[in-house]
């Protein structure tokens, strides 16, 4: 599967890894050179020093024939319009944003994009390690209750 990764702060990076090591062929687009220390040596994955929201950047990662785009960067804003860029301009069939921003996450949902909020991920599991409860899908974990965080 060729997978692009926009952004290598933790979850990028770690992510990158883990794709990397199962025989994924694993693009990774990162404006700050620094952040992709993060991969350490031998990581086997192709990096683009740049930002992931312009064309050239991802024409160059290979967008057109990707399988799959994750926007994990920092920033919600930067991932959701990736994510969108992915989906509009260039068809990505699979397409995920991490979002801190619960009600956000819910509107891009909405749209097509799968949103995981990293919070509510955390709080759930936790939650369900308290109690000594199995725990539960993701799609249990990545939603709002009642409304309220």
């Amino acid at each position: 599967m060729r997978v692009i990764i926009f952004g290598c702060g933790r979850t990028g990076a770690a992510l990158a890894k883990r794709l990397a090591r199962l025989k994924h062929e694993v693009v990774v687009i990162e404006r700050d050179p620094q952040m992709l220390g993060r991969l350490g040596q031998d990581h086997g994955c192709t990096i683009i020093v740049g930002n992931g929201l312009d064309d050239d950047i991802l024409e160059r990662a290979g967008i057109r024939s990707a399988d799959c785009f994750i926007a994990s960067t920092r920033g919600d804003n930067s991932n959701l319009m990736a994510a969108q860029i992915a989906r509009a301009r260039y068809s990505v069939p699979r397409i995920c944003a991490k979002v801190n921003d619960p009600e956000r996450a819910r509107e891009y949902q909405k749209l097509g994009v799968f949103c995981i909020t990293p919070n509510l991920l955390t709080a759930g599991m936790m939650k369900s390690w308290i109690v000594e409860e199995p725990f539960a899908s993701i799609e249990t974990y990545n939603v709002l209750e009642g409304g309220e965080l």
